[in-house]
C-alpha cells in the first residue's frame, strides 16, 4: 500500500514492487488481489503495472497520520488488517508499558467483544474498530466520565461528517440512531486503589454495513443505511480521535471539565431523563430515568425511590 500510495500518479512495474519488497511477481498479484478484497480500487496494466484508483479507504498509519497531526493520537497507530481484538491488543501493549496516545485499528476482528462479556460484529472493512490508550491522572471511581466523554466524541464525529445524522446517546456505552445500535464503547482500565495505571477506550462504529446477520436486524444499524450512501471510513475516524482528543485534553486541564462531559451527556442523551426503563442489575427493576449523580452514574426512580445505577444493561419497558 505504501509504495501505491506514494507512486499514486503513475503506473508501477511488478517487477519494482517485487524488488522493493523483496519478492516475486507472483507474489505480488496474490497481494493485489487481497488487497482489491479489501476494496481498495487497484487497476492493472498487462505488461505494465499497477496503479491506484483512488485513494484507499484503509485505516492505515500513513493516511491517518497527517490527518491527526496536534493530537496525542499521531504518533503510535498500529494497524491490523486482521486481529482477535483491538481491545485485547490495546490492553496487552499498555501492560507492556505503551505510550498513551496509542491507537489500535482493524479492517476486522474475528474476536471483537462489546460489554457484559457481548460480541461485536466487525465485518470487514466496514466499520471503524479502534481502541486508545490513556493514562489519565483519575481515581478509578471516575473512570466513568471516560466513557461518556468518547460517546460525546462519536456524536460529534458523525454531526462533523454528516449534520442531518443525529445521534442518540444511551447510558453508559452505547450510540443510538432511531434505536438502533450504531456505536458501541468498550472501556477496560487496569488500576490500583487510589489510581489509574491505564485505561483502554475501545469504540466499534458501525459505517458502511450494507446489512447484519438475521439476529442484529432488529437492533443494529449503520451510516450507509442511514443516509443511503456510504461514507470515507478514515475521514470519520480521523474526525473520531481528534474530537476524543477534545474531550480527554479537557478532561486533563480543566476541574470543571467533568461537570460539563456530565451536562452535555445528558442534554444530548433521550434516555438519561425521563424514560420508562428496566434495570437488569440484582434480579432487575424498573423505573423513570431521573438523570446522572455527580459521578456520572444513573439516576432512576422506582417505587421505593431514587436508585443509582452502578452497572447493568439499561432496556427501554
Amino acid at each position: 500500500m505504501r509504495l501505491l500510495i506514494d507512486h499514486a500518479t503513475v503506473v508501477v512495474s511488478g517487477t519494482k514492487i517485487a524488488a522493493e519488497l523483496g519478492s516475486s511477481r507472483s507474489e505480488v498479484w496474490r497481494l493485489v488481489q487481497q488487497l482489491r478484497d479489501l476494496g481498495v480500487g487497484i487497476a492493472g496494466y498487462p505488461s505494465t503495472g499497477y496503479s491506484l484508483k483512488a485513494m484507499p479507504d484503509l485505516l492505515l498509519p500513513d493516511i491517518l497520520t497527517p490527518l491527526l497531526q496536534g493530537t496525542i493520537f499521531s504518533k503510535h497507530i498500529h494497524h491490523y488488517y486482521k486481529i482477535g481484538s483491538t481491545n485485547q491488543a490495546a490492553m496487552e501493549a499498555a501492560s507492556a508499558g505503551a505510550p498513551e496516545g496509542s491507537v489500535f485499528v482493524a479492517e476486522q476482528q474475528t474476536a471483537g467483544r462489546g460489554r457484559g462479556g457481548n460480541s461485536w460484529h466487525s465485518a470487514r472493512s466496514e466499520g471503524i474498530y479502534c481502541s486508545v490508550i490513556l493514562r489519565p491522572a483519575l481515581p478509578p471511581s471516575d473512570a466513568l466520565i471516560l466513557s461518556l466523554a468518547a460517546g460525546l466524541a462519536v456524536q460529534a464525529a458523525v454531526l462533523e461528517a454528516d449534520s442531518r445524522v443525529v445521534p442518540d446517546l444511551k447510558w453508559p456505552n452505547d450510540v443510538l440512531v432511531g434505536d438502533k445500535k450504531l456505536c458501541g464503547i468498550l472501556t477496560e482500565m487496569n488500576a490500583e486503589v487510589t489510581r489509574v495505571r491505564h485505561v483502554v477506550v475501545g469504540i466499534g462504529i458501525n459505517v458502511n454495513q450494507a446489512g447484519f446477520p438475521a439476529e442484529l436486524q432488529t437492533s443494529a444499524t449503520s451510516l450507509r443505511l442511514t443516509t443511503g450512501s456510504e461514507w470515507s471510513r478514515v475521514d470519520l475516524c480521523a474526525a473520531l480521535l481528534k474530537s476524543l482528543d477534545r474531550e480527554y485534553r479537557g478532561l486533563l486541564g480543566n476541574a470543571a471539565a467533568a461537570a460539563s462531559v456530565l451536562q452535555r451527556f445528558q442534554e444530548n442523551s433521550s434516555w438519561v431523563r425521563g424514560r420508562q426503563v428496566m434495570i437488569e442489575e440484582n434480579g432487575g427493576f424498573e423505573g423513570l430515568t431521573e438523570g446522572l449523580d455527580e459521578r456520572g452514574f444513573l439516576r432512576v426512580r422506582t417505587e421505593k425511590g431514587i436508585r443509582t445505577v452502578l452497572s447493568g444493561t439499561v432496556r427501554e419497558k
